[in-house]
């Protein structure tokens, strides 16, 4: 397992490259303390380690000394995230390439003038977007039938290439232009929501609506002109330093702005209720079902919750119980920004080559939480919706069944595993 010290400035997407394969090689990376870009990266120390001056640069434990953050990546990560074989070891290289030659000089060139970092060309900004529209339109042909890059498991390709778009994603790939792209959606969402890039990316949050054209210039004079009229206006306190602009490359310069996304909850979360899920969560998963569920009903608000009854569409489809228990994984692991609304209790039913998957959900508002943002459209299409009514003696009693993981489906299939969305 590789160790050693990272040099990056915070937010750093070529950076994030090396800690999620960090996550999944195992080593002990850490990141530089103290780290200025502009300043450490050009001291005569950093320089007689890295001549070049470059970030992210990587010292290993041993005193060796890496740049180039695929390269690095490689260093850190596991033998899954290289390849299985020769063949796959050459395709992972193949999207590495691919992600830098070909991806992110068009992401540069669409996300950069919306960041105010370059001028706005109306020409050149649409050229970029018609070029990334042909990108995207060949990966999502190739991810028909694939869940990955390369194999069967995440791997460096996925991890490059995700991160290669990730400002795309958050900036400019707004909801009408990504729907085109379902498949290459699919498997951004299943990248960034594995918990390895989880624990470095965070929530991601993707992009509401194409971002306006920046000021740009006018709004430079204007800084300088209220800057002349209250020259001894003290300055706000900075949270982190930020890169000097003169210091950044194309790519590093849109990372100093980050839209924050809406809770797609917002509407419902005006009016208190008397029911607090996660003291819910809490108590379903440290007691007894012969607790939890009195518990659910005796705080239950039938007005600001609702509950509803999920059914796969395509249960003749299933095989083997354990890639079932991987769809509704995966769905979970889609929709991980739904999750401090909601609460779900999925089941498995039946054996190999004969079983379903249906559950119960619970989530703030009157309607189908799925309807509220596109980002939650991920799976919910592949299910059929019925909402439960909670005064409903039929309809409270599969409630039950489902949060205590008894009975059987329609088909009479005896309950063979569960899983929780909490």
């Amino acid at each position: 397992m590789a160790s050693g010290t990272l040099y990056t400035y915070p937010d750093n997407f070529r950076a994030y490259k090396v800690l999620v394969a960090a996550q999944y090689g195992g080593g002990n990376v850490k990141v530089a303390p103290g780290f200025v870009f502009g300043t450490t990266n050009k001291t005569p120390e950093f320089l007689k380690k890295f001549p070049l001056g470059k970030v992210p640069a990587f010292e290993t434990s041993d005193n060796q000394y890496l740049t180039e953050s695929n390269a690095i990546a490689y260093y850190v990560s596991s033998d899954q995230l290289r390849g299985g074989n020769a063949v796959e070891k050459a395709q992972v290289v193949q999207w590495l390439s691919y992600a830098d030659n070909e991806v992110l000089p068009v992401v540069s060139t669409w996300v950069f003038p919306y960041m105010g970092m370059l001028n706005f060309d109306k020409k050149v900004v649409n050229g970029a977007k018609n070029d990334m529209t042909e990108l995207l339109n060949k990966l999502n042909s190739y991810l028909l039938t694939k869940t990955y890059l390369v194999g069967e498991r995440v791997t460096l390709a996925d991890v490059v290439m995700a991160c290669t778009l990730l400002n795309a994603y958050q900036h400019v790939f707004d909801p009408t232009y990504r729907a085109a792209f379902k498949n290459v959606n699919r498997w951004f969402l299943t990248v960034v929501n594995q918990p390895k890039v989880k624990a470095v990316l965070g929530n991601v949050k993707l992009c509401e609506k194409e971002p306006e054209v920046p000021a740009g210039p006018k709004a430079e004079k204007q800084g300088k002109k209220e800057k002349e009229q209250k020259p001894k206006e003290e300055k706000p306190k900075q949270k982190e330093a930020a890169p000097p602009a003169d210091d950044l490359d194309e790519t590093e310069l849109a990372l100093r702005a980050e839209p924050k996304s809406k809770d797609p909850f917002e509407p419902y979360l005006q009016t208190k209720s008397t029911f607090v899920l996660d003291e819910f969560k809490r108590c379903y998963s440290n007691e007894e079902v012969t607790v939890s569920i009195p518990f659910f009903w005796n705080h239950f608000d039938k007005e600001n919750y609702s509950i509803w009854f999920g059914e796969y569409k395509y249960n003749e489809e299933l095989k083997k119980v354990f890639m079932s228990c991987n769809l509704v994984t995966g769905m979970f692991q889609r929709l991980g920004k739904m999750c401090k609304h909601a609460f779900a209790s999925v089941c498995v039913f039946g054996k190999d080559d004969d079983n379903s998957i249906s559950g119960v959900w619970v989530w703030r508002g009157p309607g189908l939480a799925f309807e509220l943002s596109p980002d939650l459209q991920v799976d919910y299409e592949s299910y059929t919706w019925t909402k439960l009514d909670p005064d409903n003696a039929d309809h409270k009693a599969t409630i039950d069944n489902y949060l205590a993981w008894t009975g059987k489906d329609k088909q009479g299939r005896p309950f063979n595993q569960g899983k929780v969305f909490k």
